[in-house]
């Protein structure tokens, strides 16, 4: 279903199964109850930036469903009322407590581009966006593209190149 999604609607499908992973991990491990909310929060807020994709249609309105539905679940054990309210009106039949915790599937979760912080002398300088699974060639070739990263190297020997896979890259210069 993911290769058949718009990347609006594949955006807000990777933000659920991120969100439904993390308050799974938290709740269920931790009890971590603040950072819970603050992912279901986060979700919302993706919602929120994707209303214009959802009024053109653009996300399918079953998916949309489904998201809705997932958010209610995962929202019921911190605010049960509202959630059994949210549930009700969504046209769901069947009794919130009996409902199943949702999966999230590592596969849809998963980012396909991820910003890389680059620094040079262990200054922020650029962020470079890559493919998610690029290599440490391709990230330090997009780093040494990056104009930002040229003006703050222009006359100067790149002594040492540190790439810290898929968190950061930093350049040594003299």
């Amino acid at each position: 279903m993911a290769s058949e999604l718009s990347p609006e609607a594949r955006a807000v499908q990777r933000k659920l199964h991120q969100t439904i992973k993390r308050v799974s991990d938290d709740f269920q491990g931790r009890w971590h109850f603040n950072t819970c909310i603050s992912a279901i929060m986060e979700l919302v807020n993706v919602l929120y930036a994707a209303e214009d994709a959802i009024a053109k249609k653009i996300i399918p309105p079953a998916f949309l469903a489904e998201v809705q539905r997932n958010l209610v679940l995962l929202l019921a054990p911190f605010a049960p009322y509202l959630a059994h309210e949210l549930w009700e009106m969504i046209g769901e039949q069947g009794s919130l407590l009996r409902a199943l915790w949702p999966k999230y599937d590592a596969a849809l979760a998963k980012e396909e581009e991820i910003e890389i912080p680059v620094q040079v002398n262990g200054k922020l300088r650029s962020r470079v966006l890559v493919p998610a699974d690029a290599e440490e060639v391709f990230v330090l070739e997009r780093a040494l593209a990056d104009e930002k990263v040229k003006a703050a190297i222009a006359g100067k020997q790149v002594v040492k190149r540190i790439y810290v896979p898929g968190k950061m890259v930093n350049l040594v210069v003299r």
